[in-house]
């Protein structure tokens, strides 16, 4: 099982959005036949069935073992991967492009940077997957609280010129075999909490004497 899977066509991402696919690919961290889904979930075999084949066509789960009980074999699913995510060009029509409005202060640019970043990764770890290679890559996760908006932002005008000076020393445009890569840096703010359905997130406004910009 994988820990994470990124769901490229519109189908598969269909099916996974179902709301009782989503429960039986979340019971399915732990194999399970329909008999035991039936019971994991309260719901009926026949339809656990129906929705475990549905799955199974879009390579969401997967036969884990058969069992001989009597006269009946009974097949054991687990599903493909811990975690799902749902690429944007499974939306390639409406996908965000973040070379339509580029804007460093953007919150939305900067979701459109991570929709690319999720596309581009998911594809290379499906060819990956095929030539049975390891994705070369690098990421940093860290957390910083700033006193104010001021300190922000030059945090993050700092940020941009160590990127910049980094890019400029390693980056060989005419480098023989060379391969190129992205490099994306993201800065935003925590939510204070979990956002519910039909809730905007709540943000911490900034301070009243500072240049919200």
């Amino acid at each position: 099982m994988l820990d994470v899977a990124v769901i490229e066509e519109p189908a598969a991402a269909e099916a996974s959005l179902d709301p009782i696919r989503s429960r039986i690919l979340a019971a399915l961290a732990e194999p399970g036949s329909a008999a035991m889904l039936a019971v994991r979930l309260g719901l009926p075999r026949q339809k656990v069935n129906y929705h475990l084949k549905e799955l199974e066509r879009h390579a969401l789960v997967e036969l884990a073992e058969e069992r001989r009980r009597g006269n009946v074999t009974e097949r054991v699913f687990r599903a493909t991967a811990a975690s799902y995510v749902i690429s944007p060009s499974a939306l390639a029509a409406v996908s965000p492009d973040p070379s339509r409005s580029p804007d460093q202060l953007s919150a939305r640019w900067l979701l459109a940077l991570g929709a690319r970043l999720v596309q581009e990764v998911g594809m290379l770890l499906g060819g990956a997957a095929r030539s049975r290679q390891r994705v070369a890559s690098f990421g940093i996760d860290a957390e910083v609280r700033f006193a104010s908006a001021a300190d922000r932002r030059e945090f993050a005008d700092e940020l941009a010129r160590s990127v910049a000076t980094l890019v400029g020393r390693y980056h060989d445009e005419s480098a023989p075999g060379g391969r190129s890569h992205r490099v994306i840096v993201g800065l935003h703010q925590i939510p204070a909490s979990p956002p519910e359905a039909g809730r905007t997130p709540t943000h911490e406004p900034e301070a009243a004497q500072e240049d919200p910009s």
